[in-house]
């Protein structure tokens, strides 16, 4: 019986660790991606004018303020 729950608890310690190393790991990349945003300002700005728009600051505060609502509300689920 030693060697059996040797292994028991081996394989119990594992599953725990990567249980609590999988929710830490979740966490602080939503932590990060909530600081750092995937999307800047800048990058928004050359999207529309890639895409033929004349990017006026107010339009570019807008889509910015409405992505932050939307990645705000994504986290609240």
């Amino acid at each position: 019986m030693g060697i059996g729950f040797v292994i028991l608890i081996a394989v119990l310690a594992l599953a725990l660790g990567l249980v609590v190393g999988f929710f830490l790991a979740r966490n602080s990349m939503k932590n990060y991606l909530a600081k750092n945003p995937p999307i800047s300002e800048e990058m928004m700005k050359s999207m529309m004018m890639s895409m033929g728009q004349k990017p006026s600051q107010k339009k570019l505060n807008q889509m910015m303020a409405q992505m932050k609502q939307q990645s705000a509300q994504s986290q609240k689920k």
